[in-house]
């Protein structure tokens, strides 16, 4: 049973920040069923990291209710080559947009965070309250602290002002709209890229990072933009919520299903020589789940739909 309904999006006009991205374009996607204006502006009509432009575009539209998807994310590679656009650039953007949506009235702000806001070693599966109780995956750390300051900050407008801001923290994304650049992209995209070309060139085997037997959940991105649009109207309170399936698979069990999808039939040899990361990152999603929300799409169901988008080309960074 769903909790009551807070926040009414029929006729409101929604602001989809980032609406080009993965996250950002299944939200549009997931909206179009709400009876609301979408409001929505690429990065030659306005860029969210300069404050003016941010504050110039939310009087003008006058939205109701914002959406905050946008951000400069990438995987390992991108994180370590860039740190200081990862951590300047995300906070540039989440405080001229929650500092926007203050200023000009907006009625309700959903931020979304990311899995790496959580201590490397934290507690199997990972509650809320884990949040800044060890120390982050070196890795990643500019681009998480950004992230766990976009949460903080829209608790803090809340404290102070009342505002209701939420923040939701999805698992690891995959569907449509995808990056699969060849350094740049996370695991499901980057496997669904390498079986494909593997695939097509029939080669004999493709190396699989790892040992295989870390376990990892994974989030169709149409079920995170379900969950979002559920708690942007049955959610409001301080604390942010973890969003994920509750389940995961080994990458050896993910990397077979991808084959299986993308139809590689060769062998995956797995290079125990590299790194295989933490040995487990599951999110505790009970409070989710309490307010009435489930995922709808399986693993094998949603891996689908990703790997027709990734044929149609509608993906990103293909190159």
């Amino acid at each position: 049973m769903s909790s009551p309904l807070l926040f009414d999006l029929r006729g409101k006009r929604v602001f989809v920040v980032g609406h080009k991205g993965m996250v950002g374009s299944a939200i549009v996607r997931r909206l179009a069923s709400e009876a609301c204006e979408i409001v929505t502006a690429d990065r030659e009509t306005l860029d969210l990291t300069r404050q003016f432009e941010v504050e110039e575009f939310v009087a003008k539209h006058r939205p109701h209710a914002v959406f905050l998807a946008a951000g400069r994310v990438g995987g390992i590679h991108a994180n370590a080559t860039y740190p200081a656009q990862f951590i300047l650039e995300n906070l540039q953007i989440v405080a001229n947009v929650v500092q926007s949506a203050h200023t000009n009235g907006v009625e309700k702000l959903l931020y979304l965070g990311s899995s790496c806001i959580y201590p490397k070693h934290a507690s199997q599966p990972m509650r809320e309250e884990a949040l800044l109780t060890g120390q982050l995956e070196p890795t990643n750390e500019p681009y998480a602290v950004a992230k766990i300051a976009g949460i903080k900050l829209c608790e803090s407008f809340r404290r102070q002002y009342g505002a209701d801001f939420i923040s939701v923290m999805p698992t690891n994304l995959y569907g449509p709209g995808d990056n699969y650049h060849r350094q740049n992209s996370h695991v499901p995209a980057a496997l669904i890229r390498r079986f494909h070309e593997a695939k097509l060139t029939n080669e004999p085997q493709v190396v699989v990072w790892g040992t295989g037997s870390p376990r990892r959940e994974f989030l169709a991105v149409d079920d995170l933009a379900d969950a979002c649009v559920f708690l942007m109207k049955h959610y409001s309170d301080i604390g942010f919520l973890n969003v994920g399936t509750g389940q995961d698979v080994t990458i050896g069990e993910f990397a077979h299903i991808v084959a299986d999808v993308v139809g590689y039939t060769n062998l995956i040899q797995f290079d125990t020589s590299r790194p295989d990361g933490a040995p487990q990152k599951l999110l505790d999603v009970s409070r989710l789940t309490a307010l009435g929300w489930q995922p709808k799409l399986s693993l094998r169901d949603g891996l689908a739909a990703a790997y027709a988008d990734f044929l149609a080309g509608g993906g990103r960074n293909i190159d």
